[in-house]
């Protein structure tokens, strides 16, 4: 699916310099980005419902306890 990307002077050269440091186009680079980011995110998600969970079962075996 196409679409166009608009970016400031500033973004645009952080782009080029990702790109030329990666040794690929800028558009590569931006999907690379992109996709890194999503990683991240789905990472981190996971971590947090983890914690989240491990918090849950915590509190009830110290209530147990009690």
């Amino acid at each position: 699916m196409a679409m166009t990307l608009r970016l400031s002077a500033e973004e645009d050269r952080a782009l080029a310099l990702l790109a030329r440091a990666q040794g690929s186009s800028k558009r590569e680079a931006a999907v690379r980005a992109i996709v890194a980011a999503a990683a991240r995110t789905l990472d981190d998600a996971a971590v947090v419902q983890l914690a989240r969970e491990s918090v849950r079962e915590y509190t009830a075996a110290e209530e147990r306890l009690r």
